[in-house]
């Protein structure tokens, strides 16, 4: 016959006299605690973000065997529907939580009558004991951060029942698979199975389960509480860190100006590790919605797991496991100007930017002012350069608490000279990303014999799903595959980085190019019919650069390629190449920098550098899809009308007429000038700026596109 659930005797006159003589040993007052949401309960409670409805506690004295008085009190719920799982196993009505105390007069009433029944045991402190750790970390934490409320302290550590219980019993079964009843089963204990009133019989039976777990001498036993981190910590990481992947999700969905304190508010309750949220960005160096989350341990991951789709502001939010690796690719980094940066702990980052390239710590911190400074005055600041040196324009700056880091946001879109700068909450992760876009060389990871002419050698692949990968694509081409050229796959990404259901495949030849696109034509690929069509080495390249390929034609890629550097190019032999030798010595020269044609007269002069033993590009050019993408660039030529009307010492001059294309009808000279301030233009030279082919009009009647020598 199975002992009956012990009866613990009411408090004794004198229980502090008692408590000095206990010989004992055992952690101090426990205040057992259950709670119940309106809609799933046990393993899934909080997961459906449905609000609390009911707290039952109850205070113990385990030394002295001793308890409080049980209390339980209902909680109003905003959303009073109850699920049928809930409606049934707790007996509650809509009208009874009607009637009942908003959850900030429950944890009043919590805390007062604690108070009351701790000093009838002894005083001293004490601490929450709960059945596993899903009420706490994903009930109350969450619906307090929801709706503003700041819980008490003691909220913030408590012992889980079940992990004591593994402790002393780690045979039985793993932890997560435990409940009150199979661990007062698993000790012989008998439940009152009378007890019919919902939330009572589980604080019953878990003071039970603690003073018969207390009875055997154990000094590990209620030793060590569980702590909920009260606020997140920024920091560094390293590209040479390892990140289990068990502790690291994927946030999808997130509104663009969320920071990294609101991604650690949407996962209140679980503990994130220092410098946890990597906020990610597109290819323009822009965020995309998304986060990767780093936790503390695994079973923090698999209670953020649990919020898949719980709501932040009015956006739901999807969560997904994600791997170490993908963390560390976005958050690591290796400068040791970005780590002595992020040192500092406890600081608000923000991102100025728009920044005059001729702008100094001294113009940044009198833009800011002096009613909000910034920790460490110059040392405070970091600005991000082209790995030559050129400034980017932008900036991240320290400050010491949210109020000045507040007083620095309001000076969004103020004036510094003529530009208005961009002020943005940013995150550590972000510092790391946005100085390793700029570090990392943007010239091609891998360079390819690219031939030359119009001739229709290549296949245009349109349709493919989005999960395509390079694989998936050599499986459907077949026998065909084994006439593509090494690194010849090439698929197209979108402004936003992801797939775009277009790729290009470089073939040996026109003719087995016209076969594959024959034999492969309207096939199928994980249920969609890809349209397969031939086309040339230029069309791809100008695709691959950013233009367009539609059936009226090809449009030009965006001009941003070219940031010229050195400003001479006469003196291109003389500069240290930027290609690494080895692996131009891979491939002939014809290969990475094609010859250049020689037309016929007017001789028009390129709007890029003329070919060279080098190949520079702009490091905020386009970025290639994986693997590789052609080293070529497209050239344009000048219209006739500019070449008449530029002088002859400029003509004689390489590379010396730039394009410009997109220009605002509003625009004027000293706004093109404005330009390019950064690339040693001399600024009153007024007659360097000419309209294409037009005669001289007004500001206001001025051409759409200009020429600059």
């Amino acid at each position: 016959m199975t002992p009956p659930l012990p009866q613990p005797p009411p408090p004794g006159p004198d229980p502090a006299a008692d408590s000095a003589t206990d010989p004992r040993p055992g952690p101090g007052l426990l205040v057992v605690l259950f709670g119940a949401t309106a809609g799933a309960l046990g393993p899934d409670l909080g997961s459906d973000e449905t609000d609390l409805i009911l707290l039952v506690w109850q205070v113990v004295e385990p030394r002295r065997r001793q308890v409080g008085t049980l209390h339980k009190s209902l909680v109003r719920a905003e959303a009073a529907a109850l699920s049928p799982q809930c409606r049934e196993a707790s007996g509650l009505s809509a009208d009874s939580l009607a009637r009942a105390e908003p959850l900030d007069k429950v944890l009043q009433q919590f805390s007062q009558l604690v108070s009351a029944d701790v000093a009838l045991l002894g005083g001293g402190p004490s601490v929450l004991c709960t059945d596993g750790q899903q009420l706490l970390r994903q009930v109350l934490h969450p619906e307090a951060s929801r709706k503003t409320l700041v819980l008490p302290d003691t909220f913030f550590s408590f012992y889980d029942l079940r992990r004591e219980f593994h402790m002393q019993h780690p045979s039985i079964c793993p932890t997560r698979d435990l409940t009150v009843a199979s661990m007062a089963q698993d000790l012989g204990l008998e439940t009152d199975a009378t007890e019919d009133d919902f939330g009572v019989w589980e604080v019953k039976t878990m003071v039970a389960i603690i003073l018969h777990l207390l009875e055997a001498p154990s000094g590990q036993l209620f030793s060590k509480p569980e702590v909920v981190k009260q606020k997140y910590e920024t920091g560094p990481c390293s590209k040479a860190d390892v990140v289990d992947s068990e502790t690291v999700v994927r946030a999808r969905g997130l509104p663009w100006q969320s920071s990294d304190q609101d991604v650690a508010r949407f996962f209140k309750g679980l503990n994130i590790a220092r410098g946890g949220v990597a906020l990610c960005l597109n290819a323009q160096g822009r965020r995309n919605g998304e986060a990767l989350i780093r936790f503390v341990d695994s079973e923090q991951r698999d209670l953020a797991l649990q919020r898949h789709k719980h709501h932040m502001g009015v956006r739901y939010i999807e969560v997904y496991k994600a791997t170490g690796e993908e963390f560390v690719k976005i958050a690591g980094g290796t400068s040791l100007e970005v780590v002595r940066f992020l040192s500092r702990e406890d600081q608000v980052i923000l991102r100025l930017r728009g920044l005059p390239f001729s702008a100094g710590p001294a113009d940044v911190l009198a833009f800011l002012g002096p009613e909000c400074p910034v920790t460490g005055g110059a040392d405070g600041l970091l600005f991000v350069r082209h790995p030559d040196g050129r400034p980017t324009g932008d900036a991240f700056a320290l400050f010491a608490c949210e109020e000045l880091a507040q007083a620095a946001l309001r000076r969004h879109k103020g004036m510094l000279g003529k530009r208005y700068i961009e002020l943005f909450r940013s995150t550590a992760a972000e510092v790391q990303q946005v100085l390793n876009r700029y570090a990392s060389s943007p010239l091609l990871p891998t360079l390819f014999p690219l031939a030359a002419g119009t001739g229709r050698d290549c296949v245009r692949l349109r349709g493919l799903p989005y999960t395509a990968t390079i694989e998936d694509i050599l499986s459907f081409l077949g026998e065909a595959a084994a006439d593509i050229r090494p690194h010849g796959v090439h698929m197209v990404l979108n402004q936003q980085g992801r797939p775009s259901g277009d790729a290009f495949i470089q073939m040996t030849s026109a003719e087995r190019a016209l076969a594959a696109a024959q034999r492969c034509h309207k096939k199928m690929m994980k249920e969609r019919y890809v349209e397969v069509v031939p086309c040339s080495t230029e069309e791809m390249s100008r695709v691959l650069m950013g233009g367009t390929l539609g059936r009226s034609g090809m449009s030009p890629p965006p001009c941003k390629l070219p940031c010229l550097s050195p400003p001479t190019y006469a003196t291109f032999q003389a500069t240290p190449a930027l290609i690494p030798t080895e692996t131009a010595a891979l491939y002939p020269s014809s290969a990475l920098l094609p010859a250049a044609r020689v037309p016929a007269t007017p001789t028009p002069v390129a709007y890029y550098p003329g070919p060279a033993t080098q190949l520079y590009m702009n490091y905020t050019a386009y970025y290639p899809s994986p693997p590789v993408s052609p080293t070529t660039l497209g050239y344009l030529t000048t219209p006739p009308a500019a070449l008449a009307s530029a002088p002859a010492s400029v003509l004689s001059q390489p590379a010396a007429l730039v394009r410009m294309q997109g220009v605002p009808y509003s625009a004027g000279v000293k706004d093109l000038l404005s330009v390019f301030q950064a690339y040693q233009l001399a600024p009153d030279d007024y007659t360097s700026l000419m309209p294409v082919g037009e005669p001289p009009r007004t500001v206001l009647q001025a051409p759409k596109e200009w020429v600059c020598l």
